[in-house]
Protein backbone atom coordinates (compact mmCIF):
# COMPACT_ATOMS: atom_id res chain seq x y z
CA UNK A 1 0.00 0.00 0.00
CA UNK A 2 1.32 3.54 -0.74
CA UNK A 3 1.39 5.61 2.21
CA UNK A 4 1.99 9.00 0.42
CA UNK A 5 -0.01 11.40 -1.32
CA UNK A 6 -3.26 9.86 0.10
CA UNK A 7 -6.13 11.43 1.49
CA UNK A 8 -6.92 9.75 5.01
CA UNK A 9 -9.95 10.52 7.49
CA UNK A 10 -9.29 9.26 10.44
CA UNK A 11 -12.38 8.51 12.97
CA UNK A 12 -11.13 9.85 16.88
CA UNK A 13 -8.30 11.40 15.11
CA UNK A 14 -8.36 14.31 18.26
CA UNK A 15 -6.55 12.05 20.81
CA UNK A 16 -4.93 8.53 21.16
CA UNK A 17 -4.07 6.18 18.67
CA UNK A 18 -5.82 8.13 15.91
CA UNK A 19 -4.19 10.92 16.51
CA UNK A 20 -0.63 9.00 16.38
CA UNK A 21 -1.84 7.71 13.03
CA UNK A 22 -2.14 11.46 11.88
CA UNK A 23 1.31 12.31 13.09
CA UNK A 24 2.58 8.91 11.27
CA UNK A 25 0.91 10.03 8.57
CA UNK A 26 0.63 14.04 7.92
CA UNK A 27 4.29 15.14 6.59
CA UNK A 28 3.53 13.10 3.21
CA UNK A 29 -0.62 12.78 3.23
CA UNK A 30 -3.50 15.21 3.59
CA UNK A 31 -5.30 13.80 6.96
CA UNK A 32 -8.26 14.74 7.81
CA UNK A 33 -9.40 14.03 11.83
CA UNK A 34 -12.57 13.30 12.91
CA UNK A 35 -14.47 13.59 16.42
CA UNK A 36 -16.84 15.50 18.67
CA UNK A 37 -14.92 17.81 20.09
CA UNK A 38 -13.93 20.87 18.11
CA UNK A 39 -11.45 21.98 20.75
CA UNK A 40 -9.83 18.75 20.85
CA UNK A 41 -9.56 18.61 16.99
CA UNK A 42 -8.50 21.73 16.91
CA UNK A 43 -5.41 21.43 19.48
CA UNK A 44 -4.54 18.16 17.82
CA UNK A 45 -4.40 19.77 14.65
CA UNK A 46 -2.05 23.04 15.38
CA UNK A 47 1.29 21.84 15.31
CA UNK A 48 0.91 19.00 12.27
CA UNK A 49 0.86 19.93 8.89
CA UNK A 50 -1.64 18.77 6.11
CA UNK A 51 -4.25 18.33 9.14
CA UNK A 52 -7.90 19.13 8.95
CA UNK A 53 -10.48 19.02 11.16
CA UNK A 54 -14.43 18.10 10.99
CA UNK A 55 -16.47 18.13 13.97
CA UNK A 56 -18.95 15.23 13.70
CA UNK A 57 -20.45 12.34 15.50
CA UNK A 58 -20.00 9.33 13.40
CA UNK A 59 -22.92 8.10 15.78
CA UNK A 60 -25.69 10.44 14.52
CA UNK A 61 -26.53 10.05 10.88
CA UNK A 62 -26.79 13.52 10.24
CA UNK A 63 -23.70 14.69 10.85
CA UNK A 64 -21.98 11.31 9.03
CA UNK A 65 -23.96 12.56 6.16
CA UNK A 66 -22.72 16.05 6.77
CA UNK A 67 -19.16 14.71 6.76
CA UNK A 68 -19.51 12.36 3.36
CA UNK A 69 -20.67 15.63 1.47
CA UNK A 70 -17.92 17.85 3.15
CA UNK A 71 -15.25 15.14 2.04
CA UNK A 72 -16.65 15.07 -1.53
CA UNK A 73 -17.10 18.70 -1.88
CA UNK A 74 -13.85 20.15 -0.44
CA UNK A 75 -11.35 17.55 -0.56
CA UNK A 76 -12.29 16.09 -4.03
CA UNK A 77 -11.80 12.01 -3.24
CA UNK A 78 -10.77 9.73 -0.41
CA UNK A 79 -7.68 7.30 -0.43
CA UNK A 80 -8.03 5.64 3.42
CA UNK A 81 -10.68 5.55 6.01
CA UNK A 82 -9.56 4.44 9.16
CA UNK A 83 -12.34 3.89 11.30
CA UNK A 84 -10.77 3.88 14.68
CA UNK A 85 -13.47 6.33 16.91
CA UNK A 86 -14.17 3.76 20.22
CA UNK A 87 -16.55 3.52 22.59
CA UNK A 88 -16.17 1.30 26.16
CA UNK A 89 -17.61 0.64 29.60
CA UNK A 90 -15.47 -0.92 32.28
CA UNK A 91 -17.26 -3.27 34.47
CA UNK A 92 -18.37 -6.88 34.99
CA UNK A 93 -21.37 -9.43 33.74
CA UNK A 94 -22.06 -10.48 37.33
CA UNK A 95 -21.91 -7.15 38.73
CA UNK A 96 -23.52 -4.73 36.33
CA UNK A 97 -26.25 -2.01 36.83
CA UNK A 98 -27.54 -1.69 33.01
CA UNK A 99 -25.89 -3.94 30.75
CA UNK A 100 -28.06 -3.75 27.70
CA UNK A 101 -27.46 -0.16 27.61
CA UNK A 102 -24.11 0.00 27.52
CA UNK A 103 -23.98 -2.62 25.12
CA UNK A 104 -26.23 -0.66 22.48
CA UNK A 105 -23.93 2.44 23.52
CA UNK A 106 -20.46 0.53 22.46
CA UNK A 107 -22.37 -1.11 19.54
CA UNK A 108 -23.52 1.97 18.20
CA UNK A 109 -19.87 3.56 18.29
CA UNK A 110 -17.92 0.29 17.51
CA UNK A 111 -20.06 -1.55 15.05
CA UNK A 112 -23.14 0.17 13.61
CA UNK A 113 -21.00 3.69 13.10
CA UNK A 114 -18.24 1.86 10.95
CA UNK A 115 -20.62 0.04 9.27
CA UNK A 116 -22.59 3.16 7.96
CA UNK A 117 -19.23 5.15 7.55
CA UNK A 118 -17.91 2.78 5.64
CA UNK A 119 -20.69 2.36 3.28
CA UNK A 120 -21.27 5.21 2.25
CA UNK A 121 -17.76 6.53 1.51
CA UNK A 122 -17.36 3.28 -0.70
CA UNK A 123 -18.22 5.18 -3.96
CA UNK A 124 -15.55 7.65 -3.03
CA UNK A 125 -12.84 4.83 -2.31
CA UNK A 126 -13.70 2.65 -5.39
CA UNK A 127 -12.85 5.70 -7.36
CA UNK A 128 -9.08 5.39 -6.42
CA UNK A 129 -6.58 3.35 -8.41
CA UNK A 130 -5.56 2.04 -4.48
CA UNK A 131 -7.30 2.38 -1.50
CA UNK A 132 -7.93 0.91 2.19
CA UNK A 133 -9.93 0.73 4.68
CA UNK A 134 -8.29 0.48 8.34
CA UNK A 135 -10.73 -1.00 11.16
CA UNK A 136 -10.04 -0.64 14.67
CA UNK A 137 -10.77 -3.82 16.60
CA UNK A 138 -8.88 -4.92 19.88
CA UNK A 139 -7.04 -7.96 21.41
CA UNK A 140 -10.49 -8.39 22.97
CA UNK A 141 -11.60 -9.65 19.47
CA UNK A 142 -9.73 -12.28 19.90
CA UNK A 143 -10.51 -13.34 23.78
CA UNK A 144 -12.90 -11.50 25.52
CA UNK A 145 -11.89 -9.74 28.62
CA UNK A 146 -13.86 -10.27 31.50
CA UNK A 147 -13.52 -6.76 32.19
CA UNK A 148 -15.02 -5.32 29.51
CA UNK A 149 -17.52 -7.30 28.44
CA UNK A 150 -19.95 -6.05 25.78
CA UNK A 151 -16.67 -4.03 24.83
CA UNK A 152 -15.24 -7.31 23.96
CA UNK A 153 -18.73 -8.45 21.77
CA UNK A 154 -18.78 -5.40 19.83
CA UNK A 155 -14.77 -5.65 19.07
CA UNK A 156 -15.49 -9.57 17.79
CA UNK A 157 -18.59 -8.00 15.46
CA UNK A 158 -16.59 -5.51 14.06
CA UNK A 159 -13.29 -8.41 13.25
CA UNK A 160 -16.32 -10.53 11.66
CA UNK A 161 -17.65 -7.55 9.92
CA UNK A 162 -13.95 -6.71 8.40
CA UNK A 163 -12.90 -10.21 7.38
CA UNK A 164 -16.15 -10.13 5.05
CA UNK A 165 -15.68 -7.13 3.87
CA UNK A 166 -11.76 -7.84 2.79
CA UNK A 167 -13.13 -11.08 1.18
CA UNK A 168 -16.12 -9.21 -0.88
CA UNK A 169 -13.38 -6.18 -2.04
CA UNK A 170 -10.71 -8.27 -3.33
CA UNK A 171 -12.74 -9.76 -6.00
CA UNK A 172 -13.76 -6.58 -8.03
CA UNK A 173 -11.86 -3.04 -6.36
CA UNK A 174 -8.69 -2.31 -5.16
CA UNK A 175 -9.72 -1.72 -1.62
CA UNK A 176 -7.25 -3.23 0.79
CA UNK A 177 -8.79 -3.82 4.24
CA UNK A 178 -6.74 -4.00 7.63
CA UNK A 179 -7.82 -4.84 10.95
CA UNK A 180 -5.42 -3.23 13.16
CA UNK A 181 -5.64 -5.46 16.93
CA UNK A 182 -3.76 -3.24 19.73
CA UNK A 183 -3.84 -4.94 22.82
CA UNK A 184 -3.93 -2.54 26.26
CA UNK A 185 -3.07 1.05 25.23
CA UNK A 186 -1.86 3.71 27.14
CA UNK A 187 -4.89 6.19 25.83
CA UNK A 188 -7.04 8.64 27.87
CA UNK A 189 -9.37 5.62 26.34
CA UNK A 190 -8.28 3.19 28.41
CA UNK A 191 -7.25 5.25 31.87
CA UNK A 192 -10.32 3.35 33.71
CA UNK A 193 -8.75 -0.24 32.64
CA UNK A 194 -5.37 0.21 33.78
CA UNK A 195 -3.95 1.47 30.16
CA UNK A 196 -1.62 4.13 32.14
CA UNK A 197 -0.19 1.20 33.78
CA UNK A 198 0.09 -1.14 32.08
CA UNK A 199 -0.75 -0.15 28.22
CA UNK A 200 1.82 0.36 25.31
CA UNK A 201 2.61 3.49 23.50
CA UNK A 202 0.43 4.83 21.03
CA UNK A 203 3.06 5.52 19.18
CA UNK A 204 3.72 1.99 19.19
CA UNK A 205 0.50 0.93 17.36
CA UNK A 206 0.63 3.47 14.88
CA UNK A 207 4.44 2.46 13.80
CA UNK A 208 3.04 -0.79 13.53
CA UNK A 209 0.12 -0.04 11.05
CA UNK A 210 2.43 2.36 9.25
CA UNK A 211 4.69 -1.03 8.62
CA UNK A 212 1.49 -3.11 8.02
CA UNK A 213 0.52 -0.85 5.10
CA UNK A 214 3.93 -1.07 3.41
CA UNK A 215 4.12 -4.52 3.43
CA UNK A 216 0.33 -5.24 2.98
CA UNK A 217 0.03 -7.47 5.87
CA UNK A 218 -3.86 -7.08 6.45
CA UNK A 219 -3.78 -8.34 10.11
CA UNK A 220 -1.56 -6.05 12.00
CA UNK A 221 -1.75 -7.66 15.91
CA UNK A 222 0.31 -5.13 17.56
CA UNK A 223 2.06 -6.43 21.03
CA UNK A 224 0.50 -8.99 22.83
CA UNK A 225 -2.10 -9.74 20.66
CA UNK A 226 0.35 -11.31 18.63
CA UNK A 227 1.00 -13.76 21.57
CA UNK A 228 -2.68 -14.05 22.37
CA UNK A 229 -3.81 -14.99 18.94
CA UNK A 230 -0.70 -17.94 18.40
CA UNK A 231 -2.29 -19.42 21.68
CA UNK A 232 -5.79 -19.19 21.03
CA UNK A 233 -5.43 -21.44 18.38
CA UNK A 234 -3.07 -23.67 20.03
CA UNK A 235 -5.53 -23.69 23.29
CA UNK A 236 -8.00 -21.36 23.27
CA UNK A 237 -8.92 -22.01 26.96
CA UNK A 238 -5.47 -21.42 27.95
CA UNK A 239 -5.68 -18.08 26.04
CA UNK A 240 -8.72 -16.94 27.83
CA UNK A 241 -7.22 -17.74 31.13
CA UNK A 242 -4.03 -15.29 29.89
CA UNK A 243 -6.02 -12.60 29.36
CA UNK A 244 -8.40 -12.68 32.31
CA UNK A 245 -5.73 -13.70 34.81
Amino acid sequence: MNITNNTVLITGGGSGIGLEIAKALNSTNKIIIVGRNKEKLDSAAKDLENVFTIQADITNENDVNRLVEDIKTNFGGLNILINNAGNAYAYTLSDSSDTYTKAIAEFTTNYFAPIRLTEKLLPLLKQQNEAAIVNVSSIVALIPGSHVPTYSDSKAALRSYTRLLRYELAKDTGIKVFELMPPLVDTDFSVEIGGRENGIPASQVAADLIQAFQQDHYEVRVGDTEVVYSNFFANSEGAFGVLNK
